[in-house]
């Protein structure tokens, strides 16, 4: 057994700022509490989320780590007081309530699933901020169906590449947009049915064409702002509309009544508030209908780059630019025990 070291590496945000606050330094290796696990962390995933949390515009729980990283992937070290199902020496992919930009995270027993067969740690480290997200967004909270129409608003990005995956493996029929025709292609290869560049292209007005005036049953935004009168516009009657970012902005007027006419459901959501049952629940969910799709490699991460540990701010920069396609991970596994 692995003795747990008294510290570890650990990138801090020193004040919000731009990239330049992200700093790696050592800090005192965390032990777990009741119901939690000690993370020996491979690779950590890097998302929108840590961004907003490094400029001050995405609030720490009071019971969080104050370190970024929401998602690791690694070797259970340490078992808090009540943990049942995990052994010491199990490879984990975890939620994490923070924390994950270092050596050792802690995490909750429940939030961990097992890396399926065939998986990279750094493709499990880019597994649960995006599958928990989708699932709990377009499949607990928008009941998609086999058979409806899905629309997804940034199909490169590692939501996008998850929710587009995801959608049709479940049989629906995928549209997206993207900024590029590269990111188009990109979103096609990965199974979407339509992939409308926005920049250059009427999206709103080819989604119509593709679904015969009709319109998708469910809708997962990331962008808000002027995207959401085209969004209720383009949603079919009993239509699902679910808001989990807001890239355009979080303001916007809206003529509202599309959503008494087509009997419309506007919902959304941020993972990091939900309870620990709430999060539970969602692992459940990925754990019966999810873990077996990555197992057989029906849906897989698509991972874009990864960076070492000590080269968050790159990552972060590169994030923000939005050239990537598909996930950035951080190979914590490089770093140096202090």
């Amino acid at each position: 057994m692995t003795e747990i070291p008294a510290s570890m590496r650990a990138v801090v945000i020193e004040n919000p700022g731009q990239s330049g606050v992200l700093v790696s330094t050592t800090e005192t290796t965390p032990n777990p509490a009741d119901n939690e696990v000690l993370i020996r962390v491979n690779a950590a995933g890097v998302n929108r989320p840590d961004c907003l949390q490094r400029r001050g515009l995405y609030p720490v729980p009071k019971d969080a780590s104050p370190l970024p990283g929401l998602e690791v992937a690694g070797t259970v070290a340490a078992l808090g007081s009540g943990v049942t199902r995990l052994r010491i020496g199990d490879d984990v992919m975890a939620l994490t309530h923070g924390g994950g930009y270092a050596q050792y995270c802690c995490a909750n027993e429940a939030h961990c699933l097992p890396i399926p067969p065939g998986l990279t740690v750094v493709e499990a480290a880019a597994v649960p901020e995006t599958f928990f997200t989708v699932w709990y967004n377009v499949f607990m909270r928008c009941a998609l169906q086999a058979g409806e129409t899905f629309l997804v608003h940034g199909g490169s990005s590692g939501i996008g590449t998850t929710a587009i995956q995801l959608t049709k493996a479940f049989r629906c029929k995928v549209i997206t947009t993207a900024g590029s025709d590269e990111k188009c292609e990109f979103c096609e290869r990965l199974g979407a049915d339509h992939a409308i560049n926005y920049r250059t292209e009427d999206w709103a007005g080819l989604v119509r064409e593709v679904t015969n005036d009709r319109g998708v049953d469910v809708l997962l935004d990331m962008v808000a702002g002027s995207y959401m009168q085209k969004n209720l516009e383009l949603l079919a009657r009993d239509g699902r509309y679910a808001i989990i970012a807001f890239l355009g902005g979080s303001v916007a007027e809206l003529d509202v009544r599309p959503v008494t006419l087509k009997r419309l459901t506007i919902t959304g959501s941020t993972l990091r508030p939900q309870t620990v049952a709430e999060k539970a629940a969602i692992a459940a969910g990925l754990a019966e209908n999810v873990l077996p799709l990555l197992e057989s490699q029906a849906v897989k991460p698509v991972i874009h780059t990864t960076f070492a540990l000590d080269e968050a701010q790159a990552a972060h920069e590169l994030m923000e630019s939005s050239q990537h396609m598909g996930k950035i991970v951080l190979r914590v596994a490089d770093e140096q025990v202090p």
